[in-house]
């Protein structure tokens, strides 16, 4: 019984809530092909220890301080263009002015609230995509991103 507590069914070492078991980032960035340097150990233990979350470099660079993470703004765009390009983050752009990173890279859609800059998950079983575009000569559709844009209801 030394081991209660311990035992993950989705073996990603990832506990949702709590800080992420160091060994398992060092894995994660590893077998993303990203070297483990104590920048990105430190960042992707922000990033995943609270389960799947949709946050911008901005937000990402106020954790960081608040969690004495030495590291510039730059770094921070760097490494999450690193971790997207890696698979182990998806962009999601919000008119192209606001940019989010979401760790939960399954297909899905999201929700934005207007005013609130929050960015919901959206099952992709909830919304269906009847006819796609012929893509262009040469071109394949990596992936269909819907926004579905939220305000509280007017009066």
């Amino acid at each position: 019984m030394a081991h209660a507590g311990h035992h993950h069914d989705d073996d990603d070492g990832l506990d949702d809530g709590a800080t992420p078991d160091p060994h398992a980032v060092r894995a994660m960035l590893r077998a993303a092909g990203l070297r483990p340097t104590r920048q990105r150990v430190a960042l992707a233990d922000l990033l995943y220890a609270r389960g799947d979350r949709h946050i911008s470099a901005e937000q990402l660079y106020d954790e960081a301080q608040v969690a004495k993470v030495p590291v510039s703004l730059a770094t921070i765009y760097n490494t999450l263009h690193q971790f997207t390009e890696a698979g182990l983050l998806r962009e999601v752009a919000i008119d192209g002015t606001k940019t989010y990173f979401d760790t939960n890279t399954s297909d899905h859609h999201h929700f934005f609230i207007e005013g609130e800059n929050a960015v919901y998950d959206i099952p992709s079983t909830s919304v269906g995509i009847g006819r796609l575009p012929e893509p262009p000569e040469g071109m394949e559709i990596v992936r269909v991103d819907v926004v579905v844009r939220l305000r509280p209801k007017q009066i």
